[in-house]
This record gives C-alpha cells, structure tokens and sequence, in this order.
C-alpha cells in the first residue's frame, strides 16, 4: 500500500463483543494473544465511511469515498521486552471497486468487494452488506448519552482509550505468509455511544467459530468527521494456518 494515506472519517461505527479468551485465542495467528479486559477478550466490527481519501499531500478533490466493514480483534503480543497491542484484522470488506481492484495497496490484507445498503437520518444508522461468499452484517442503532452498563468497560472513558491504543491494525498479506501492518493516526479522538437496536453478524454468529455462551454483544460507539491518515508500518511474520 501507499505509505500514507490521509481523508476524512466521515462515520465510524465500532460494534463489539466480549469473547471468551480461549475461543478467541483458537482464532489469532501467532504471535497473537487476546488483550483481556476484566478477564474478557473485545472482538466487532469496524463500520466506516473514508471521504477524501487519496495519498497523502494530493488535493482533497482528487480523494475517493467509500463505505469498509472490517472484522477486529483487540490482541497484545510480545516484541523482545516490550508488550505491543493493536487489532487483527482477518477479513475488510467495502462497496469501492477501486479499494477492491488495489487489493492490498490501499489497506493491508483481504478487501472483498460487497454490496453496502446504509441509511442516515438525524441520529439513526442502517448499515448492512453482503457478500457472495455468504459473509454479511446488519446494523441498526441509534446516538444515546447512556454508555452500556452490561460492558466489560467500566466507563465509556475506558472504552475509548482501549481502542485508541489499539491504533495499529495487523492483517495477512496476500501470500498469506506475512501480517501487513497500517496506524491510524488522527488529529482528534472523540466518541459517543450508541445504541444497538440490531445487529447480526454472519462471523460472529457463526456457533462453529464462537460456541453458545463464549460470546455477547458488549457496546458499540461511533465516531464523527476525524482528519486523519493511514501510515503502513514494518510487516510481522506469520506462522499460523489463519494468516
């Protein structure tokens, strides 16, 4: 991919689940492990609409926009003495022929083109794709002031910062044999809860991948008009049959 792409995050909807960590750890390539929070591992759903999105120093005009729906999991890993944390990102899908045609020169890792059908008005959110292969996500929700009091979060404070730290997204290359790396960097941080009136998720609904009881939804947020940019960073290698 370009080493730095820059836009706009015209709407950012993150979906999450709290995951039983021993489910979840069956389902990261090495050298990830789940970063737990009290005890839980945070998996979901990454909805975003990028607005002006071109390389970085180009004119706004000449960006592109489109909708991207990105399966997450939040996970740590050691490198030497240190403890690193970010997302594995296995599977983005987006409604851009482009993003989709670039493969991994856009965003790092599989970019299945699928069809989006979202909805917006005044505080409502209708997101959904499908795809051929039989993966899909429906999503509706609504703004609240009322952070979820069944989270594993204890304030939508915590949230936040667990995934603002969790800036760096790692998914498997096109030769499947590396973990292709990119940072989010935005000028702003700001979230606000929402409300999730319904939501299905054809991978984390999937009782083969996740097992009765060893997944719930948690919360969701939603982030606004963020200037930001897209930095790729040094690959990992990947020595895993989910890479």
């Amino acid at each position: 991919m370009n080493d730095r792409m820059e836009g706009i995050i015209d709407r950012r909807i993150l979906a999450n689940y709290q995951v039983d960590p021993k489910v979840m750890a069956h389902l990261l390539p090495s050298p990830f492990e789940p970063k737990l929070v009290n005890g839980y591992g945070v998996a979901g759903m990454c909805l975003i609409r990028l607005a002006n999105m071109r390389p970085k120093g180009l004119p706004a005009w000449m960006g592109t926009s489109a909708e991207y729906g990105a399966h997450r999991f939040g996970v740590q890993w050691r490198d030497g003495d240190q403890i690193r944390e970010g997302v594995y990102i296995p599977r983005r899908d987006t409604n851009s022929l482009l993003s989709s045609f670039a493969g991994g020169r856009l965003f790092p890792g599989p970019l299945k083109r699928s069809k989006f059908t979202v909805e917006e008005k005044d505080n409502l959110y209708y997101v959904k794709f499908e795809n051929k292969d039989g993966t899909s996500l429906e999503l509706m929700a609504h703004d609240t002031d009322t952070f979820s009091d069944d989270s594993v979060f204890a304030t939508i404070k915590d949230a936040s910062s667990f995934f603002e730290e969790g800036k760096v997204g790692y998914s498997p290359n096109l030769k499947g044999d590396q973990l292709d790396a990119v940072q989010l960097n935005a000028q702003q941080w700001s979230v606000s809860p929402l409300y999730v009136q319904y939501m299905h998720s054809s991978f984390f609904d999937d009782r083969k991948r996740f097992p009765e009881g060893s997944i719930k939804f948690d919360h969701a947020l939603i982030m606004k008009n963020i200037v930001h940019e897209w930095q790729s960073l040094k690959e990992l290698s990947c020595k895993s049959s989910h890479c």
